[in-house]
């Protein structure tokens, strides 16, 4: 696979050298750098070093590894393709996403998905393997959104105020988190066997990625957390 070596380079010519290149390519020497492989399709890149805000924006299919931390608004906006970090995450992560997966094998910081939305076949995915930050699934309207609280010792899975605004999609937490406080117009029960055939294949390829075993993420419970319908504020944010 090729590499180039980015350090010095800003984004615009790392992505110019990317667009040049083959399918897949290997960048070394990330060092902060923004916007990396914005709006590519049909590229498969590694990272090695820790890359900039706004990571693969508005991404249209690319798959792109990063093989350490990133930093804010991973997948902002991101249409398709796949983002692994093998790291943890800032803030932001899979702002307005449309489709795709972001998946992070550590933690992310506030705010992760939010305004994710969803349309017809597209269904944005975001697996956090540590914990989540505060805001997590803000104005949630589509897509999924797990998070598994690996390695986190006695630390909260997530942090204050979950869905806030949210008013599609789903969010799931590994554990019992029943007594979190959510917010009035969404509901927190624990997941029956349908819910988890909703993300049995989401968690079986995300062990995949990170080289873990699945079977002890299948049969956790999970905590699945939905807007409320029959709460007026739903109508604030759908059309009738």
């Amino acid at each position: 696979m090729p590499q180039i070596d980015v350090t010095g380079m800003d984004c615009r010519a790392i992505n110019e050298r990317l667009r040049a290149e083959g399918p897949e390519c290997t960048l070394t020497g990330c060092c902060g750098q923004r916007f990396i492989a914005a709006g590519m399709s049909e590229k498969r890149l590694t990272l090695e070093g820790i890359p900039g805000n706004a990571l693969g924006a508005y991404l249209n299919g690319a798959d792109i590894t990063v093989r350490a931390n990133a930093q804010d608004a991973v997948g902002d906006t991101m249409n398709d393709g796949t983002i692994a970090i093998f790291g943890s995450v800032g803030d932001a992560a899979g702002y307005a996403m449309r489709g795709g997966r972001i998946l992070v094998r550590g933690s992310a910081g506030y705010r992760a998905g939010i305004h994710m939305k969803e349309y017809k076949d597209k269904s944005p995915l975001i697996i956090i393997g540590g914990a989540a930050g505060s805001f997590l699934g803000e104005y949630q309207a589509g897509g999924t959104i797990i998070v598994l609280g690996l390695d986190i010792g006695k630390k909260r899975i997530v942090g204050n105020f979950p869905g806030t605004g949210m008013h599609g999609g789903h969010m799931f937490l590994r554990g019992d988190w029943r007594g979190l406080s959510f917010p009035a117009q969404v509901t927190a029960r624990l997941a029956g066997p349908e819910d988890m055939a909703l993300i049995e294949s989401d968690l079986k390829d995300y062990c995949r990625v990170f080289g873990l075993e699945s079977g002890e993420l299948l049969s956790s419970p999970y905590t699945v957390v939905t807007p409320d319908s029959s709460n007026p504020y739903h109508r604030m944010y759908v059309a009738n």
